[in-house]
């Protein structure tokens, strides 16, 4: 056989017993250095022990640390402490808040709507057919006192009535004996009833009873102090039965229909007070009471609508402005902390308790409702313990340095240690 065709079928056998050689010592080597770096049993816990078990132990509870489980740690429980030296906390900004028991207030705030008092607000309808004859109000706005003329109506029809009531009145004064005279007043009630379904008012009955004199006009009387609100009528046009004359809208007490959301609507409550306020009238506020809570919610908007009623004498809340709503309520007292004190992450809220000389301690606490820019604490602190105000999420990156750098430094050690204890 040719010993060239030899040589060269024997290098890749020879090639491939090399390799697998150097792959078995690497792997051997590996499994060395795997057994070094990790001591046994015993040695791993004289590694961890006296203090340092200690300080684990403090540990445990808190999130990304073995042993526990994310959520574990309750409220109030206490984790390892840590060490930001004062002069890097004031090079941060870092600033503190006591826990202090405070009075908490809680306010609600919502938008309204100013309208008429719809009690208050009188539209005439004419009741006979006729004309007008005259208009004493003649446009929106106008301001009219009790008992002021609005407009008259000329009517063949009351002249009819009138004239028929007067009569009987007549008969009556001339019947002799009381039997005749109680026909004539039977008539005379029912004539006047029927006056009084035409507008006419109890007064100008008894001047048409005083004077006996018939008149073929009617004028409609303001039943009260108030504002026109519409004249939808000119002199000299006719109007039938049914059709709408005048508006008149007594405004001393109007209406404001504000928004609430729906969580905040057991809060409210019939016959609350509530403060109101205008842009129209910066600094003042104006007293209402809650009278109605619409139990019906916008589907859209998730609000309910609620009814305040405002006295307003002076009219100087007017129908279709806008006002703010504000209902201020004693929630008690509690103990409470800054907003700014609290960082949130994600289900729990952690707060960084100081213990003096630079020790900071973080501290999972259960947080009740926000009051404006503080929170009411339900566990967690205690009554003038210090806590971190400002500057908590570069103590929290300070924190995790420190925790970093502690864990890099146990595995140096153990690592050294270990080695130590492998040499023969």
């Amino acid at each position: 056989m040719n010993p060239r065709k030899i040589f060269n079928k024997t290098i890749p056998f020879v090639a491939l017993l090399s390799l697998l050689s150097i792959a078995s010592c690497s792997k051997g080597t590996a499994v060395k250095k795997g057994s070094e770096a990790k001591p046994s049993l015993g040695q791993e816990q004289q590694v961890k022990g006296g203090g340092e078990m200690k300080e684990m132990a403090g540990m445990q509870g808190m999130s990304g640390m073995q042993g526990t489980k994310e959520g574990e740690m309750k409220a109030g429980e206490k984790p390892s402490e840590f060490v930001v030296p004062v002069e890097r906390q004031q090079q941060i900004g870092v600033t503190y808040a006591k826990v202090e028991r405070k009075p908490l207030r809680h306010t609600i705030r919502a938008v309204g709507l100013t309208v008429p008092d719809k009690t208050r607000n009188w539209q005439f309808v004419s009741r006979v057919d006729g004309y007008i004859q005259k208009l004493h109000v003649t446009a929106p706005g106008e301001l009219v006192e009790k008992d002021a003329p609005l407009l008259s109506i000329y009517s063949p029809d009351l002249l009819t009535s009138e004239r028929e009531f007067v009569e009987l009145l007549r008969m009556r004064d001339e019947a002799k004996t009381k039997d005749a005279r109680e026909t004539p007043q039977r008539l005379i009630e029912s004539a006047k009833r029927r006056l009084q379904l035409w507008n006419i008012t109890e007064q100008q009955i008894a001047e048409l009873e005083k004077t006996r004199k018939a008149s073929d006009t009617l004028t409609l009387l303001s039943p009260f102090r108030g504002v026109v609100q519409s004249v939808p009528l000119e002199q000299g046009k006719s109007v039938k039965t049914g059709d709408m004359l005048v508006e008149v809208a007594d405004l001393s007490v109007v209406w404001v229909w504000a928004e609430f959301y729906e969580n905040e609507l057991s809060m409210l409550q019939a016959g609350q007070k509530i403060a109101v306020t205008a842009k129209s009238y910066p600094g003042e506020k104006f007293d209402g009471t809650i009278s109605l809570i619409n139990p019906f919610i916008d589907e859209t908007k998730r609000t309910a609508k609620v009814r305040i009623d405002i006295p307003n004498a002076d009219f100087r809340l007017r129908p279709g402005m806008y006002v703010n709503a504000e209902l201020e309520m004693d929630m008690g007292t509690a103990l409470t902390i800054p907003v700014s004190a609290v960082m949130p992450t994600g289900a729990r809220s952690i707060v960084f308790v100081d213990k003096g000389e630079g020790k900071l301690e973080p501290r999972i606490v259960q947080l009740g409702s926000k009051y404006g820019d503080i929170y009411e604490v339900q566990s967690g602190l205690q009554e003038n313990e210090r806590v971190i105000a400002s500057a908590n999420f570069l103590i929290d990156a300070e924190s995790k340095v420190q925790g970093a750098l502690k864990e890099f430094g146990e595995g140096q050690k153990a690592e050294n240690t270990a080695a130590a204890e492998t040499k023969p």
